[in-house]
């Protein structure tokens, strides 16, 4: 592992990750996203996770022209968890984030962001809307985040965010086990212990597209969807409520899905699931095509 020191001794207030993995194509313009910020006082961590593109190039070069930008090379390619922790590792800043090279940070995002805390100093992690874009850059609608208190639901703090340190020292960063869900297991862990604040405003702008780790990983992402929610019941939780949620993961699988989270649901609160028999009755139907053109 490689990687260039900060010039500056003096802690930045925030402290962003990048991790890079054959990831050229939109790099430069994410990390343009992050240096334009209103709000200055940051430091950008750019994990290159063995890429074998031209990204280490786009990333030494950045680090170059800009002292807040950092560089660290991974010899092996570790994945997205745990790129994020060796990036977090080497993080100064009071505030933590972490964003994609293939996403883009709106200019005033750090700034109202951190006024989020300001407004609120309770608050541990405060989180944003945003926009889908697609390949080109263009609009897709915009995604408005949603209360903490729905997180067992689907993962609704999304892709716009900041957090204090403590959170990331306290829950030990993001677990290599769950590549394709390690933001949704972080927050789910996150909201047994620390404050959450939402702010409606669109900070962010999220690509969709073919080669994303989440259209590349669905069925995978799904089952482990699955595993992190039920996981994080609470054992008190009303029965109704557990059985929504289980049937509510069911559904969203079309191939990968699990009969034992329906028969769980049912055994949960059964008029809840009667009350899905319409929706149930669409996803079995989609469930068997799939498994004929499979």
């Amino acid at each position: 592992m490689t990687g260039t020191t900060p010039s500056d001794s003096a802690a930045p207030r925030v402290s962003m990750v990048m991790p890079v993995h054959n990831g050229a194509r939109w790099l430069e313009e994410a990390i343009a996203s992050v240096l334009a910020q209103s709000f200055a006082d940051f430091e950008l961590i750019l994990v290159d996770d063995a890429s074998r593109d031209e990204s280490p190039a786009i990333m030494t070069a950045a680090a170059a022209r800009d002292p807040r930008v950092r560089y660290l090379r991974l010899d092996t390619n570790v994945g997205l968890p745990a790129a994020l922790n060796h990036g977090f590792a080497q993080a100064r800043g009071e505030f933590h984030s972490w964003t994609s090279d293939d996403n883009l940070l709106r200019p005033a995002m750090l700034e109202r962001l951190l006024g989020v805390f300001a407004v609120q100093p309770e608050a541990d992690i405060a989180y944003a809307d945003f926009t889908l874009i697609d390949d080109q850059g263009n609009d897709l609608g915009r995604s408005r985040v949603g209360p903490v208190e729905r997180l067992l639901h689907g993962n609704n703090i999304g892709a716009c965010f900041l957090y204090r340190r403590d959170v990331s020292e306290a829950l030990g960063g993001y677990d290599i086990g769950l590549f394709g869900v390690e933001d949704y297991d972080f927050w789910l862990r996150a909201a047994q212990r620390f404050t959450f604040a939402e702010l409606h405003e669109d900070l962010y702008l999220y690509r969709k597209h073919g080669g994303s780790l989440t259209s590349k990983r669905a069925d995978q992402i799904h089952a482990l969807t699955a595993l992190i929610v039920e996981r994080a019941l609470p054992d008190q939780l009303p029965p109704r409520s557990r059985s929504e949620i289980l049937l509510g993961l069911a559904l969203k699988s079309q191939r990968r899905w699990r009969f034992d989270l329906v028969r769980r649901a049912l055994r949960a609160h059964p008029p809840s699931v009667a009350a899905r028999l319409p929706a149930l009755a669409r996803w079995t139907l989609v469930v068997a095509r799939n498994r004929m053109t499979a």
